[in-house]
């Protein structure tokens, strides 16, 4: 028999609404001894039957929602909703040219802890949640039905895999390992990509759309790509015809990566026009700001500086240095290119940072262009929370 959860009284209209989360406060009491992952029915207060849940007892999100209707949870869901989730890619996958995507993006396509991006004809996933976990088998079965013909290998080396009661692991689930890179391509550029060991699944899918629309303003100017890992940003600079682009990461084999990735679209990288800079940014910025150094354009795409409520106001203070600094070195009239991919920093507050920064580095700033993650990462009307990456093009004088 299904274990159960009976919400306590008044703990049901985000359900209602169709958010896919229950928080351990919410719930009043549970019927049966659920497994961790295990799916549970969820009831209101009054006995109103509500959704099919994945129970997760260690994490305070007890349960995480696979449906709203009475579906049985097994291969034939998962066949459909990633189904679904391709066919509402269609359009981007064959607009941009995309041989690399993310096919789920979790809860916006109603897989909840369940991450997979698609690398040519290998799919890395990154499962989070108990419930993904629990139907892991299933998960592949399901995918090896809707792409025969492609690999499926696991990047759950992911610390907020803890709050579920569960250790980080990576490894083949079906098919062949991952050679050292996969050579993607959007929007014309190629890019080799590292799927085990590099970033997230081994690439940052999600700024491809504000990689393409940077290039309007790269033509013949002098760009500093901060924290540029395999060279996203670099590339499209190219691209864009920019003059000389310096990439700066802290990570050595990244640069070399986006020096290869440099290579591999033929772009001409002699004369100093591509430097791959070894440094730590926040140093190199300080540096550049004493020695008098301008660039046209910075742009500035650094990790989540924001992990949790507790380190918000942290967060955002890294946030306007590091801006603020970025604006010191702009020439009169130039551009930041500047983005946060901090899901708890909302918009509003990122440009309020960026404000504060223009404030502290004694600049005049115009916001004239806003930037999201790309069309493959959407956001569910009922969970806001999937909207995660902003930025912004400003103008410095």
């Amino acid at each position: 028999m299904t274990a159960s959860i009976y919400l306590a009284k008044g703990r049901d209209k985000s359900l209602r609404r169709k958010h896919p989360w229950i928080f351990s406060r919410g719930i009043e009491k549970v019927e049966g001894s659920p497994e961790s992952g295990e799916t549970v029915d969820v009831f209101a207060q009054n006995g109103q039957w509500l959704a099919k849940a994945a129970y997760s007892p260690t994490s305070q999100i007890r349960a995480r929602v696979w449906s709203f209707d009475k579906k049985n949870i097994d291969k034939a869901f998962f066949v459909e909703r990633i189904q679904q989730a391709q066919l509402l890619r269609e359009d981007c996958i064959e607009r941009d040219g995309l041989t690399g995507y993310r096919l789920i993006a979790a809860e916006s396509d109603g897989l909840p802890g369940i991450t997979i991006d698609r690398y040519q004809n290998y799919l890395v996933c990154q499962l989070l949640s108990a419930g993904a976990e629990y139907q892991k088998q299933i998960l592949v079965e399901a995918l090896n039905e809707v792409f025969p013909d492609s690999n499926i290998y696991e990047r759950s080396d992911v610390a907020v895999r803890k709050k579920e009661g569960l250790k980080e692991t990576v490894g083949v689930l079906y098919g062949e390992e991952p050679p050292e890179s996969v050579v993607i391509e959007e929007n014309g550029v190629k890019i080799s990509v590292d799927i085990k060991n590099g970033h997230k699944t081994g690439f940052y899918l999600d700024q491809r759309d504000s990689r393409e629309q940077s290039t309007k303003y790269l033509k013949d100017k002098e760009v500093l790509n901060c924290f540029s890992y395999t060279g996203g940003f670099g590339l499209y600079a190219l691209k864009g015809g920019a003059k000389r682009v310096i990439n700066a990461d802290v990570s050595q084999p990244a640069l070399d990566t986006a020096k290869h990735n440099a290579e591999l679209n033929e772009f001409d990288i002699s004369k100093k026009r591509a430097v791959f800079l070894n440094a730590d940014v926040f140093k190199l910025l300080r540096e550049y700001r004493d020695q008098g150094t301008k660039f046209d354009v910075v742009i500035m795409d650094p990790p989540k500086f924001v992990s949790s409520k507790n380190n918000l106001t942290s967060g955002a203070n890294g946030y306007k240095d590091i801006n603020m600094l970025a604006m010191q070195i702009l020439k009169p009239g130039g551009t930041l290119l500047t983005y946060s991919c901090s899901g708890l920093m909302s918009a509003d507050l990122f440009q309020k940072v960026i404000a504060d920064a223009a404030v502290d580095s004694g600049r005049q700033v115009k916001f004239v262009e806003r930037f999201e993650q790309a069309a493959d990462h959407p956001v569910d009307s009922a969970y806001p929370e999937g909207f995660y990456l902003k930025g912004f093009a400003c103008r410095v004088f």
